[in-house]
């Protein structure tokens, strides 16, 4: 069986899976067996079709189970979004369709992702560009800084870009400097570091981090690009070290940010201690705790869930995008959450696998890169929701309504896939003589 054949056999039941969310949640609105919104419906599946169909003609030896998890996400996201507010399932459907076209154009007009590391200075100086316009230009919504009006009251988010154009840049510095990080030159403070000017990475991220808490007011996207150059640095470098350093230099600095910052002071009140304060500052937390509570084992199944009032009103706010989890665990339970979060978790499998298959240093950190963007995303929003870690703004990727993380996702698994035809390319090649290209 050819890696396409396997992935289509994966997808067919993944997009199934949306279908009968649909109809399951418009059958309950109704209160009688419909349906559902099919051409909704059946405009995502033809989205997944053709990306399959590109991918056959431009990248067959790719990964055959990143689209099928990808659709699975997708589905379930469209159906949790068309039962809190039809509308937003059909905005969706476009962000989809538009994320499909970028999928499409990064398979057919970039066979050779490596063409990206001559560029890296410029690919991280447009990211820096990015996060320095949004900073002055940006719209404050809910107290945070993250959007750029662009006409017709629609708003996109530049951060969700910067970080892919970020993990761009990361993996060409750190493959250039990996040797100089991973060997110790010299030993300070008891520990076995490289030069100073060697170290400025980390310190640079650590107060661009901080900076971003304190100008867009935001701990979730300081949080996530923090998060990721840890990860890559350590991809990169294989010392513990970095990690430790890093955490810690993070920890230090959001303390004094929490102490100075009013709005993430509230924050992490509201997230330590919810029930002090239910109808205001913990609202949305006590009642998050409420819906995961109540979904119980299995939950009463999709649209059956009380999270929308009478007057069509979200129990709690945000749902469609902060707490999209705790809609899929108030309707399906346990067990459907805990799906959700193995579905993830196969995700990050993939990608990682397609980091280790990859044959050179800057495929490896590019795509290490990349899923971690992805499983650190998921981390921090269901770690919120959950109250495992305090609740921030990021979205859950694929799921959560959202034009700009739905296109941008689409494009990240686009590179990943780039990346492991590459790879299998590579080998394909190596068996038969052919010279590497």
């Amino acid at each position: 069986m050819s890696l396409r054949t396997r992935e289509l056999g994966f997808l067919v039941p993944a997009l199934l899976l949306g279908m009968l969310g649909l109809a399951a949640g418009a059958s309950a609105r109704a209160d009688e067996l419909q349906a559902g919104p099919w051409q909704t419906a059946l405009g995502v599946a033809m989205v997944f079709v053709v990306m399959h169909a590109v991918l056959r003609m431009r990248a067959p030896l790719s990964d055959p189970y990143l689209v099928p998890i990808m659709a699975a996400l997708t589905g379930i996201g469209l159906a949790m979004l068309y039962r809190i507010d039809p509308g937003l399932a059909g905005d969706q459907a476009i962000w989809v369709t538009l994320g499909g076209i970028v999928f499409c154009a990064v398979i057919v007009f970039m066979p050779d992702h490596r063409v990206l590391e001559r560029y890296r200075y410029i690919i991280g100086l447009t990211a820096v560009m990015l996060l320095v316009f949004t900073m002055a230009f940006g719209t404050e919504v809910n107290g945070s800084r993250l959007w750029i009006e662009i006409g017709g009251g629609q708003r996109v988010q530049l951060g969700e870009l910067a970080k892919v154009l970020m993990v761009i840049f990361l993996a060409g510095y750190l493959r250039e400097k990996r040797e100089v990080l991973a060997i110790p030159t010299q030993r300070r403070l008891g520990m076995n570091l490289p030069a100073p000017r060697h170290l400025a990475p980390i310190l640079v991220f650590w107060g661009a981090a901080l900076a971003a808490v304190v100008v867009l007011n935001d701990f979730g996207t300081a949080l996530l690009f923090f998060g990721v150059f840890l990860a890559m640095l350590y991809l990169a470098t294989g010392r513990a070290l970095y990690v430790g350093l890093g955490i810690t230099l993070f920890a230090a600095g959001s303390l004094f940010i929490w102490a100075a910052v009013p709005r993430i002071g509230a924050r992490v009140d509201s997230w330590l201690h919810p029930f002090t304060d239910p109808q205001g500052g913990g609202y949305q937390m006590v009642q998050s705790l409420y819906a995961l509570a109540d979904g119980g084992v299995v939950g009463p199944g999709f649209g059956r869930a009380l999270l929308v009032t009478e007057g069509g009103t979200p129990r709690i706010p945000a749902l469609e995008t902060d707490f999209i989890f705790s809609a899929v665990s108030n309707d399906l339970g346990y067990v459907g959450a805990i799906g959700v979060m193995l579905l993830y978790v196969l995700l990050m499998a993939r990608g990682f696998a397609i980091a280790t298959a990859a044959r050179d240093g800057f495929s490896k950190l590019l795509a290490g890169g990349l899923t971690a963007v992805v499983g650190l995303q998921a981390f921090i929003i269901i770690g919120g929701v959950v109250r495992l870690v305090p609740l921030t703004g990021v979205t859950l990727p694929f799921m959560s309504y959202g034009g700009s993380s739905v296109v941008v996702n689409f494009g990240i698994a686009a590179l990943l896939l780039v990346i492991s035809n590459r790879s299998r390319q590579g080998l394909v090649e190596a068996v038969r003589g052919v010279p590497a290209t």
